[in-house]
């Protein structure tokens, strides 16, 4: 079987948009292997293009280098990844997700009312979390983190 030709950091860099120090930075955090040449420069496989994707997109949706990490160490090792080991990463990526869609929809949907913050600075809060009894359910915007103004009535005074 013919080896797929290797790209250098410059052509991953122009295809992912990525900046090459961040690629090297990567590198460093064990998210891509380049292969090194004779001469020491980076050898990219082209399969790496949609790692380094992956982890642009995760990024700018918030998730840590850790738990990029995490989630590429479900890929296989010593082969380009297949639909197959995609999928496999994106089942145990969709959970994770799905909690964080929900929350930035609560938030969108929410943010004008009463968040149950305890501020008391919206007419709505006086309805929602009179005397800022939301603060019984713990601490932070206890309605956007999922309480409900009805678990006042079985949180201890």
């Amino acid at each position: 079987m013919a080896q797929k030709p290797m790209i250098s950091i410059g052509q991953m860099a122009e295809r992912t948009g990525l900046a090459v120090s961040a690629i090297r930075y990567y590198e460093t955090e064990g998210l891509v292997r380049p292969i090194r040449t004779a001469g020491g420069q980076r050898q990219f496989h082209r399969a790496d293009i949609r790692r380094l994707s992956f982890v642009r997109i995760t990024q700018q949706l918030g998730f840590t280098i850790a738990e990029i990490h995490e989630q590429l160490s479900r890929l296989p090792e010593g082969r380009t990844p297949n639909k197959r080991d995609w999928e496999r990463l994106a089942r145990g990526f969709r959970d994770e997700l799905d909690r964080r869609i929900a929350a930035m929809e609560a938030l969108r949907d929410n943010l004008d009312g009463c968040i149950g913050c305890g501020c008391l600075s919206l007419q709505r809060c006086k309805l929602y979390n009179p005397g800022d009894g939301a603060r019984r359910l713990g601490t932070g915007p206890r309605y956007l983190l999922g309480d409900r103004s009805a678990d006042l009535e079985n949180s201890p005074n």
